[in-house]
């Protein structure tokens, strides 16, 4: 994390994105980022869908458990998921991308519960798709 904490997080959150081949892979972006939030959107594409024309879950639970990360790690620093759970409310389709948006429900030293909503992106309509919740712990 940046030295100092008023500083804008967005500019250092795409950098660690960055790095993570799996992120690349699926083009995620990292949309906003800030002290106990954080937006992370995947563009759809064919290759993002399983037999049926949904957005594979799989997809659904990267989001979910990068989203949260980036969250927890926003008051944390450098941080590690310990658990996720997300539950799969209606089937992502039709989507031009799906977006997830975590924030910190509550944090200590070492751990912060956080909580992700995954949103189908239909031009300007939103639909909820999933929900998930996590606890992330500080790395090290």
């Amino acid at each position: 994390m940046p030295a100092d904490p008023s500083a804008d997080l967005l500019p250092f959150g795409r950098e660690v994105l960055g790095r993570q081949p799996f992120s690349a892979l699926l083009n995620a972006q990292l949309d906003a980022f800030a002290p106990g939030l954080a937006e992370l959107s995947v563009p759809v594409v064919p290759g993002l869908l399983q037999q049926h024309g949904f957005v594979h879950g799989g997809v659904l639970s990267y989001l979910a458990d990068n989203a949260l990360t980036f969250a927890g790690g926003s008051v944390l620093g450098d941080s590690v998921t310990a658990e996720f759970k997300i539950n799969y409310l209606r089937p992502a389709k039709d989507a031009e991308r799906l977006l997830a948006v975590a924030s910190v429900v509550g944090s200590g030293k070492t751990q912060a519960v956080c909580r992700c909503d995954i949103f189908v992106l239909r031009g300007q309509e939103r639909t909820l798709c999933a929900a998930a919740q996590g606890t992330i712990r500080k790395a090290g």
